[in-house]
């Protein structure tokens, strides 16, 4: 459910969706169904497994400093500390992060 999830962009609806997918499959687990309206503390203290979105961002934070660390010239650093030529930005709302 998680790979590769250090490069991905966490907005809310993917933090949304993420976090429905990871309590259904906590209630398939247990074999609990909605109609039993069992929260989802009581899921998680039964199942032990942690959030979704915390280890998303433990796991960005590790790579952020795996990157951070390399001394090389590698694609991966080079393309974090790369600025853009031009300084216009696109129209609208920026994306919610």
């Amino acid at each position: 459910m998680t790979y590769g999830c250090q490069t991905w962009t966490l907005n809310k609806q993917l933090c949304h969706k993420l976090q429905t997918a990871q309590r259904a499959m906590e209630r398939k687990m247990l074999n609990i169904k909605l109609k039993d309206r069992i929260p989802t503390i009581e899921i998680r203290k039964k199942t032990q497994v942690i959030d979704v979105v915390q280890y998303i961002q433990r796991q960005k934070w590790r790579w952020a400093g795996h990157i951070a660390r390399e001394k090389d010239n590698r694609w991966t650093k080079r393309w974090t500390e790369w600025q853009s030529r031009s300084g216009k930005r696109d129209r609208g709302r920026p994306e919610a992060r």
